[in-house]
């Protein structure tokens, strides 16, 4: 099977690993990829946003399924273009992944879907700010209705900092705050059927102790050994099916990766937001653990033949996500410094731990030097027989990378481990 994965994020790399060791993928491409994918992947330029230019390319390069991996292509349409082709495409349409470019569209679904969330109200002037924010009281959950790359969230105790973030935005979703552990839940489907993954925690504070401001994640772990057995069941029942049913009632049939982030709140299972594509960081430690071959179960889902998929099989090991991010994240990062000790993470910690690459790009026509490209520049992904190894991997894979004024969080799924 010929391959074509569109992005160039840590999400993508994940994906591109998975895939470069399922014997069925015969060829893999990537656009426009990173200098990590670089090492599993054939590369193309392409522009992600441009559907008719990755249909194109899909075309060319004889591609038998494209997966679409960040969310801005997908609220384009570029899955829509793909499918247009005549290729199958493992994304959704423009319309369905509204999902994720609508929180107000997202809370119209889930209404009508009977699905578990919290009471929010939809704003647009800073009146209607004002009363809702008054409405909720602290602490204060102010999120952009549209994309916003992770970053679109406010949840704070300072009134004037919600209202600032409001007034930046054109609409903003005001919701009531979530009390309890939150947990990432993917589930693939294909407009009817539904598979769910294993559920994963991520950490979107940019500092220990979940202190600074949100970012796109910095870190996240699978399995969940506080959780609930029953959580997935309970989740596919309340939340998955009923909205992947109701998206296909209204005519826009979501097939693809639906996301749901969820909140285990004192009042039962609640949900936070949609995605409609798999979720960086936990797509790393959840595609660690999932044994299955990847493309198959991908292309049963853009085919509609999910309902004839076998039961994923899943490693009984752990996984944790550690991300290394550039100097001043999540603000403006500073980019273009040489990352060292990639080779040594490869020759020494390999197979347990392993590097993804996000923000990254070669230096110039050398090949040999990767410099950081962004904010979030590097995963570093490790898998034990329980967290607390996991972690152990993870951290002295770390401690292996040098890049100039970098940050990472040093408590990433350390509660856990220890039983909290």
């Amino acid at each position: 099977m010929n391959v074509l994965v569109i992005g160039s994020g840590a999400r993508e790399h994940a994906l591109c690993r998975s895939l470069s060791l399922d014997p069925a993928v015969t060829a893999l491409y990537c656009a426009p990829g990173n200098a990590g994918i670089a090492e599993v992947a054939e590369l193309h330029r392409v522009d992600a946003l441009d559907g008719e230019a990755v249909s194109a390319l899909a075309v060319e390069l004889g591609a038998e399924l494209v997966i679409v991996g960040p969310e801005a292509p997908l609220v384009a349409g570029v899955a829509d273009a793909v499918r247009e082709a005549g290729i199958p495409v493992f994304g959704p349409s423009k319309e369905a992944a509204q999902l994720e470019g609508s929180k107000a569209f997202a809370k119209d679904v889930m209404a009508a879907a009977g699905v578990p969330t919290s009471r929010s109200y939809v704003c647009t002037t800073p009146e209607e700010v004002a009363e809702a924010l008054d409405a909720f009281g602290a602490p204060y959950v102010v999120k952009d209705d549209g994309l916003a790359a992770g970053k679109g969230v406010v949840v704070t105790d300072d009134l004037e900092a919600a209202a600032a973030h409001a007034a930046g935005c054109e609409r903003v979703v005001i919701e009531e705050f979530l009390d309890g552990p939150e947990v990432s839940l993917f589930a693939i489907t294909d407009g009817v059927s539904v598979v769910p993954l294993q559920p994963a925690q991520d950490f979107k504070r940019a500092l220990d102790g979940d202190e600074g401001p949100n970012t796109g994640g910095m870190g996240a772990y699978s399995p969940l050994p506080w959780a609930d057995p029953k959580l997935v069941d309970e989740v596919l029942e309340t939340v998955l099916q009923p909205t992947v049913d109701e998206m296909r009632h209204r005519g826009t049939p979501f097939s693809g990766l639906l996301y749901a982030g969820l909140a285990i709140t004192s009042r039962g299972v609640r949900v936070i937001e949609f995605n409609a594509r798999f979720g960086d960081p936990e797509t790393q430690v959840v595609l660690a653990r999932l044994k299955t071959p990847l493309a198959g179960v991908l292309k049963a889902a853009a085919t509609g033949d999910l309902a004839d998929l076998p039961a994923l099989r899943w490693s009984e090991d752990a996984a944790v996500t550690v991300v290394i991010a550039s100097h001043n994240y999540p603000g403006t990062p500073r980019t273009g410094d040489p990352i060292s000790g990639l080779a040594e993470v490869a020759a020494e910690d390999a197979p347990h731990a392993y590097v993804l690459h996000a923000g990254t790009k070669y230096d110039g026509d050398d090949r040999d030097t990767v410099v950081s490209a962004g904010g979030r520049v590097l995963s570093v992904t490790a898998t034990g027989t329980d967290l607390t190894e996991a972690r152990e991997r993870a951290y002295q894979a770390v401690g292996r990378i040098g890049l100039d004024g970098s940050q990472h969080r040093t408590d990433i799924a350390a509660k856990a481990a220890a039983g909290a």
